[in-house]
């Protein structure tokens, strides 16, 4: 499957083409809004656009596409405020797609987009993108008052269930692997979130701080500080000093 890249940062698309080869898709990579507008030899099976592009709004270049083709188009923008979605898909995007987000999330919108537009399911040639931490297994894993089920992804603390969302459930799961082990930030954001994930590492903590909210004690999770954080048991010190 054929992509279009319209994208100026070079330090998004380079990476982004690399993650997305890795599933067998052929990037095209342009800068300008005028350099996706221009005629290609290849024409794409997919557009995926940037709006802050630097020589004309990406929204223009939405409209100009739609204009002209009936290509798929995602958008994948720093601007993550609802009026700029509806404006984006009123002017016929697809899908709308801000950053930050992952290889594996934007895969999963390109098949729903090029379901909905009839064309054949695209099948990802490399690997399956479907976060480890799922294909762990299904026995429940105890730990004090804390059980979980990565068979059901259910989370229960001392009986009572504990509502997740699913990079919530990822993330707690991950550390559980090995409680009191120290996972630095980058080992976590790689499993966790995807080898190629473009935004900001504070999306990591912004989860954490979820985590610690739900489970009711943020001893749960701790900050190995300049390092990245740990699982641990409240009340079990023997974790605590096994773990440093």
């Amino acid at each position: 499957m054929r992509l279009l890249l319209i994208e100026d940062d070079d330090r998004i698309a380079g990476p982004l083409t690399e993650g997305l080869g890795r599933y067998g898709f052929t990037v095209d990579h342009v800068r300008t809004g005028a350099a996706g507008l221009a005629d290609r030899a290849a024409a794409p099976d997919l557009v995926l656009l940037d709006l802050g592009l630097p020589d004309m709004d990406g929204l223009d270049v939405c409209r100009s596409l739609r204009a002209r083709s009936t290509v798929p188009i995602i958008m994948i923008t720093a601007r993550g405020e609802e009026a700029d979605r509806v404006v984006g898909l009123e002017l016929g995007a697809d899908d709308y797609l801000a950053k930050p987000f992952g290889v594996r999330e934007l895969i999963a919108r390109i098949r729903a987009v090029t379901r909905r537009a009839g064309a054949p399911a695209y099948a990802p040639t490399g690997p399956v993108d479907v976060p480890q931490t799922q294909q762990q297994a299904a026995s429940a894993q105890v730990l004090g008052r804390l059980t979980i089920n990565r068979r059901t992804r259910e989370v229960h603390l001392a009986g009572g269930q504990v509502a997740l969302t699913p990079r919530e459930f990822d993330l707690l799961a991950f550390l559980a692997k090995d409680p009191g082990t120290v996972y630095s930030r980058q080992q976590i954001m790689d499993a966790v979130w995807d080898p190629h994930f473009f935004g900001p590492t504070k999306t990591l903590d912004a989860h954490v701080a979820a985590l610690r909210r739900k489970l009711g004690d943020p001893c749960w999770i701790t900050t190995a500080r300049g390092v990245g954080f740990r699982l641990t048991v409240p009340g079990d010190h023997t974790a605590a000093e096994a773990s440093g």
